[in-house]
């Protein structure tokens, strides 16, 4: 769940007793039933440093556990010390991405961070043997001198509740585990394109999406123009262009079938590196993906013939006089995979109904600008540029089933997006304002209303001898709300219903960066609570300097993330919102100042407050970005280089 590094994960009640202690050391454990076959079995997956691992990702065999299981929690932990940059990590099981991550940059005392995810909507890849790839680009040389030291181990368990889950997953990606590769597309470079045959006895499917900027295009929300990029050419450089906006699609056969604004994702470098120390960017260490329902495709896929699915990323051109259309491709570079869960009939059988019906005309983009130059020389002081889009998909048709079911199937959504940028000082600082809100629903009873806000602010300045300043603050807030238990993937918090011996329902769940398991026993009345909401926010500001005198960064940030469900109804039949979950925690200066936690309102363990360190093997440390346009996105120098992938062209560009 997208908890931040604060994720929360509920485990089954199954548990409660035996393990409300630290979850099992490395190594295979095995809990034993009286008949033998085992409760629990803890496996490690992978052991693995990442040092000079560019083209060189892990490789290694996964073979399921001998018992059990419907449920999977991952838990990723890695320790590093040093100078290095953030990285971006991609882990496979054979050609399916299934999880994406980043790292936190290190210091020169040592971090450390643990990641817990629930893994169960994968148990079609778990429940046979797969080959496990994991891919963490990373450089040492003399001035990055720090590996990752990475622990990956999954629990597998069963609990009394069964989710449903996929019967079948189909990689959308560039198909390398065969030779030991990442699968991952890199575009423009890359044609994200792949033909599939869905089995004719499919019901139900639906695609998920991964997709994130890197290199010139890993500020993208901040970027110009194509016609404005050389506004301040003359003062720091071309700017990055393809304007503020992108737009991740999806397309059968060459039709749209979805597509959406990705969100923002700033990783642990990016902007200025004390705001993240050590409270990480909202979805930095697990990025979202973003589901599409192609079950009214089912009539035309099912027809015993492959298909093509294609993904694309684009952004918008314009004239230069008030005109954008949507670009036929971007800077580099765009890390993309996808999937197809598949729910199928009985062997044998065939799907069919009528063929999809696609309503999806060309977005709205509204673009306006205004340059304000200097009356005495000349010289352009301010940019403002405004983009606005809207745009809605419509996808239905009727599906029959093989027990002669027949079905209305539709797929909806409706994205809007607001982006206004301002440059000024000739090019030194930018502030930016993104407003992005969607509908994403389903005949499958998926909803989801989501609503992203940033607001930035960063100036830098130069002055002799090569000493370069930045002060930033952001403001960032995410909120999504629906029907997630009708989605593919587990929901921020779910409710386990025990069997004997225990007659109440229990939540069990795992404090990040602490793997023990905590009980805590709800009240009846509140036990039926579908969770309907999950909200982040972060506020923060930061200064980084960095000069032949050495380094400096400084900084504060303030975080919290909540999950809030419903009841079937009060007392006086009205429907009222419950609080499910709820933390908040604040750094400044790379310690933590302050952590509360409380679930269903009821504060979890000791409510924590700490002094903040100032010392000063804190405070000047060295960032392993050093260059504005690594760090900012603009300005002089270059972009940071993407080592994403060992095949092709992928991740290769700067």
């Amino acid at each position: 769940c997208r908890l931040l590094f604060l994720s929360c994960v509920l485990v089954a009640p199954l548990l409660s007793a035996a393990f409300s202690h630290p979850l099992p050391d490395p190594g295979l454990v095995k809990r034993q039933t009286p008949t033998t076959q085992p409760l629990v079995v803890f496996q490690v997956l992978m052991d693995h440093d990442f040092a000079f691992s560019y083209g060189k990702p892990f490789v290694g065999n996964y073979v399921p556990p001998p018992c059990a299981f419907n449920r999977v929690i991952m838990n990723f932990t890695v320790t590093s010390k040093g100078r290095q940059f953030d990285r971006l990590g991609l882990m496979y099981l054979g050609d399916v991405e299934v999880f994406r991550t980043s790292t936190a940059e290190p210091t020169s005392n040592g971090i450390v961070w643990t990641y817990i995810k629930e893994m169960d909507h994968y148990t079609a890849l778990w429940k046979t043997e797969q080959k496990i790839i994991f891919d963490l680009g990373n450089l040492i040389d003399s001035t990055y001198t720090a590996s990752f030291n990475t622990l990956l181990s999954t629990t597998f368990f069963t609990a009394p509740q069964t989710s449903v889950v996929a019967d079948q997953i189909l990689p959308i990606s560039a198909r390398r585990s065969a030779d030991n590769g990442p699968s991952a597309f890199s575009l423009p470079s890359d044609n994200a394109s792949i033909a599939i045959r869905i089995p004719q006895n499919t019901e139900r499917a639906v695609v998920s999406l991964l997709a994130c900027g890197q290199g010139a295009e890993e500020f993208w929300y901040t970027n110009a123009k194509n016609s404005e990029v050389s506004t301040f050419a003359n003062q720091v450089g071309d700017l990055n262009g393809y304007g503020p906006l992108r737009e991740v699609q999806l397309l059968i056969d060459g039709q749209i079938t979805g597509a959406f604004v990705p969100p923002t994702v700033i990783f642990t470098g990016g902007i200025a590196p004390g705001l993240w120390r050590p409270i990480v960017g909202i979805d930095a260490f697990d990025l979202t993906e973003f589901e599409i329902d192609v079950t009214p495709w089912l009539p035309l896929l099912c027809n015993g013939a492959s298909h093509t699915f294609e993904i694309r990323v684009v952004g918008y051109n314009d004239d230069g006089r008030g005109n954008a259309s949507l670009s036929n491709g971007v800077g580099s570079s765009w890390i993309v995979t996808g999937k197809i869960f598949l729910f199928l009939g009985p062997e044998g059988s065939v799907t069919s109904g009528t063929a999809p019906e696609i309503t999806a005309s060309p977005p709205v983009i509204a673009i306006t600008s205004e340059l304000t130059t200097n009356n005495s020389t000349g010289a352009n002081e301010s940019l403002r540029y405004y983009t606005g889009y809207e745009r809605s998909i419509s996808v239905k048709s009727t599906v029959r089933t093989s027990n002669g079911t027949t079905f209305p199937a539709f797929w909806y959504q409706r994205d809007s997006y607001v982006n206004t940028n301002l440059i000024y000082s000739q090019g030194f600082s930018q502030s930016t304002l993104q407003i992005t809100n969607g509908i994403d629903k389903s005949s499958s009873d998926f909803r989801n209303d989501y609503n992203y806000r940033l607001e930035l602010n960063s100036n830098f300045s130069t002055s002799p001898p090569d000493t370069i300043k930045i002060y930033a603050n952001i403001t960032r807030d995410l909120l999504d709300t629906g029907h997630p238990n009708a989605s593919i993937f587990p929901p921020p918090l779910r409710t386990f219903t025990p069997g004997r011996p225990y007659n109440r329902n229990v939540y069990l769940y795992a404090r990040p960066g602490r793997p023990h398991i905590y009980p805590l026993v709800i009240p009846p009345s509140l036990r039926k609570y579908p969770v309907d909401s999950h909200s982040s926010g972060q506020a923060g500001s930061a200064f980084y300097s960095n000069g032949p005198n050495g380094s400096r960064s400084t900084g504060e940030m303030a975080h919290r993330s909540g999950v809030s469900g419903w009841p079937t109804t009060d007392d006086f039949g009205q429907y009222e919102p419950m609080g499910m979950y709820y933390t908040s925690v604040s750094a400044v200066n790379s310690s933590l100042a302050l952590l509360s936690e409380s679930l269903l309102g009821i504060p979890v363990g000791p409510q924590k407050a700490v002094s903040p360190l100032s010392t000063v093997s804190k405070l000047q440390q060295r960032p392993a970005r050093g260059s504005v346009r690594e760090i900012l996105g603009r300005g002089f120098g270059e972009a940071k280089r993407s080592l994403v992938g060992s095949g092709g062209n992928v991740g290769r560009r700067a």
